[in-house]
Protein backbone atom coordinates (compact mmCIF):
# COMPACT_ATOMS: atom_id res chain seq x y z
CA UNK A 1 0.00 0.00 0.00
CA UNK A 2 1.26 3.09 -1.02
CA UNK A 3 -0.48 6.28 0.24
CA UNK A 4 0.84 9.58 -0.64
CA UNK A 5 2.45 12.46 2.30
CA UNK A 6 0.14 15.49 2.89
CA UNK A 7 2.10 18.43 1.92
CA UNK A 8 1.42 22.07 3.14
CA UNK A 9 3.28 25.17 1.79
CA UNK A 10 2.34 28.58 3.64
CA UNK A 11 4.14 31.91 4.04
CA UNK A 12 4.61 34.02 7.31
CA UNK A 13 5.80 37.41 7.67
CA UNK A 14 9.01 36.53 9.86
CA UNK A 15 12.45 35.47 9.35
CA UNK A 16 13.17 31.54 9.44
CA UNK A 17 14.67 32.13 12.86
CA UNK A 18 11.25 33.38 14.24
CA UNK A 19 9.02 31.11 12.41
CA UNK A 20 10.95 27.89 13.74
CA UNK A 21 10.84 29.13 16.88
CA UNK A 22 7.37 30.25 16.92
CA UNK A 23 6.65 26.40 15.60
CA UNK A 24 8.69 24.28 17.64
CA UNK A 25 8.79 26.53 21.22
CA UNK A 26 5.95 28.69 21.05
CA UNK A 27 3.61 25.95 19.52
CA UNK A 28 1.70 25.97 22.65
CA UNK A 29 0.69 29.07 21.71
CA UNK A 30 -0.64 28.50 18.62
CA UNK A 31 -1.69 24.59 18.41
CA UNK A 32 -5.76 24.91 18.76
CA UNK A 33 -5.77 22.61 21.42
CA UNK A 34 -9.40 22.85 22.13
CA UNK A 35 -9.95 21.01 18.79
CA UNK A 36 -6.98 18.89 18.31
CA UNK A 37 -5.33 17.40 20.79
CA UNK A 38 -5.61 14.15 22.50
CA UNK A 39 -8.30 15.04 25.54
CA UNK A 40 -9.83 18.53 24.44
CA UNK A 41 -11.24 18.98 28.30
CA UNK A 42 -8.21 18.56 30.10
CA UNK A 43 -5.44 19.44 27.91
CA UNK A 44 -3.67 22.49 29.45
CA UNK A 45 -0.76 23.02 26.90
CA UNK A 46 1.33 21.22 24.24
CA UNK A 47 5.29 21.06 24.66
CA UNK A 48 8.00 21.02 22.09
CA UNK A 49 11.15 19.53 23.27
CA UNK A 50 14.09 21.59 21.01
CA UNK A 51 16.64 18.25 20.42
CA UNK A 52 16.84 15.18 18.44
CA UNK A 53 15.05 12.79 20.83
CA UNK A 54 12.66 15.37 22.36
CA UNK A 55 9.10 14.64 23.17
CA UNK A 56 6.40 16.28 21.05
CA UNK A 57 3.26 16.00 24.25
CA UNK A 58 0.26 17.74 25.57
CA UNK A 59 -0.02 18.37 28.99
CA UNK A 60 -3.07 17.76 30.81
CA UNK A 61 -4.59 19.82 34.20
CA UNK A 62 -3.63 16.99 36.60
CA UNK A 63 -0.12 17.45 35.49
CA UNK A 64 -0.25 13.63 33.17
CA UNK A 65 1.11 14.12 29.78
CA UNK A 66 0.38 12.40 26.44
CA UNK A 67 2.95 11.90 24.09
CA UNK A 68 2.09 13.22 20.40
CA UNK A 69 5.82 12.05 19.10
CA UNK A 70 9.59 12.24 19.08
CA UNK A 71 12.13 15.08 17.56
CA UNK A 72 14.14 12.99 14.61
CA UNK A 73 16.03 15.92 12.73
CA UNK A 74 16.48 19.31 15.18
CA UNK A 75 18.51 22.26 12.29
CA UNK A 76 17.28 25.39 13.29
CA UNK A 77 16.21 27.47 11.42
CA UNK A 78 15.64 25.70 8.09
CA UNK A 79 14.18 22.20 9.74
CA UNK A 80 12.36 19.81 12.28
CA UNK A 81 11.15 16.70 11.39
CA UNK A 82 9.45 14.58 14.16
CA UNK A 83 7.57 10.96 14.65
CA UNK A 84 3.68 11.61 15.15
CA UNK A 85 1.43 9.45 16.72
CA UNK A 86 -1.17 11.16 18.66
CA UNK A 87 -3.12 9.02 20.73
CA UNK A 88 -1.79 5.78 19.32
CA UNK A 89 1.52 3.68 19.97
CA UNK A 90 4.44 4.86 18.48
CA UNK A 91 4.81 2.04 16.24
CA UNK A 92 2.02 3.32 14.61
CA UNK A 93 3.91 6.82 13.79
CA UNK A 94 4.26 8.63 10.95
CA UNK A 95 6.79 11.13 9.89
CA UNK A 96 6.44 14.96 9.98
CA UNK A 97 9.37 17.01 8.26
CA UNK A 98 8.66 21.23 7.77
CA UNK A 99 10.96 23.27 6.24
CA UNK A 100 11.32 27.23 6.46
CA UNK A 101 12.98 28.69 3.57
CA UNK A 102 14.01 32.15 3.08
CA UNK A 103 11.19 34.21 1.54
CA UNK A 104 12.08 38.42 -0.34
CA UNK A 105 8.60 39.29 2.85
CA UNK A 106 9.43 36.65 5.39
CA UNK A 107 9.78 32.73 5.61
CA UNK A 108 7.89 29.61 3.53
CA UNK A 109 7.19 27.12 5.56
CA UNK A 110 6.51 23.60 3.45
CA UNK A 111 5.06 20.53 5.80
CA UNK A 112 5.41 16.91 4.79
CA UNK A 113 3.46 14.39 6.86
CA UNK A 114 4.67 10.67 5.43
CA UNK A 115 4.70 7.14 6.10
CA UNK A 116 1.22 6.41 6.25
CA UNK A 117 1.58 2.98 5.63
CA UNK A 118 2.69 2.04 9.16
CA UNK A 119 -0.72 4.01 10.61
CA UNK A 120 -2.44 0.08 9.82
CA UNK A 121 -5.86 -0.27 9.25
CA UNK A 122 -7.33 3.24 8.38
CA UNK A 123 -4.38 4.88 7.17
CA UNK A 124 -6.00 6.15 4.34
CA UNK A 125 -8.66 7.51 5.82
CA UNK A 126 -6.84 9.34 8.83
CA UNK A 127 -4.54 10.60 5.65
CA UNK A 128 -7.62 11.98 4.04
CA UNK A 129 -9.04 13.60 7.05
CA UNK A 130 -5.28 15.01 8.23
CA UNK A 131 -5.07 17.02 4.88
CA UNK A 132 -8.08 19.76 5.73
CA UNK A 133 -6.84 19.22 9.69
CA UNK A 134 -3.26 20.53 8.60
CA UNK A 135 -5.18 23.74 6.55
CA UNK A 136 -7.00 24.72 9.75
CA UNK A 137 -3.93 24.01 12.33
CA UNK A 138 -1.72 25.90 10.53
CA UNK A 139 -4.26 28.50 10.26
CA UNK A 140 -3.29 28.94 13.88
CA UNK A 141 0.34 29.27 13.46
CA UNK A 142 0.22 32.01 10.51
CA UNK A 143 -2.36 34.18 12.57
CA UNK A 144 -0.09 36.74 14.37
Amino acid sequence: MNIPPVTKSIRVREPPENAFRRFTRGIGEWWPLATHSIDPETTETCVFEERVGGRIYERHRDGSEAEWGRVTVWEPPTRVAFTWHPGRPASTAQEIEVVFTPTENGTRVELTHRGWERYGPGAQKSRDEYSPGWDFVLSHYTQP
